[in-house]
């Protein structure tokens, strides 16, 4: 039950950095780009463990 939270987790967390990363793809903004990418290795990395 537990394992099955963690993945989905992951997955919401990999899902919403890439949804940051496609809309501020338009407007190059550093910052939110950062924040986007940090959602996304914290998702791999919460997936990965």
């Amino acid at each position: 039950m537990f394992g099955l939270f963690k993945k989905t987790l992951g997955v919401c967390l990999i899902g919403l950095g890439l949804g940051i990363l496609l809309v501020l793809l338009l407007p190059l903004t550093g910052w939110l780009f950062a924040i986007g990418i940090t959602i996304c290795i914290v998702g791999l990395v919460w997936l990965t463990c």
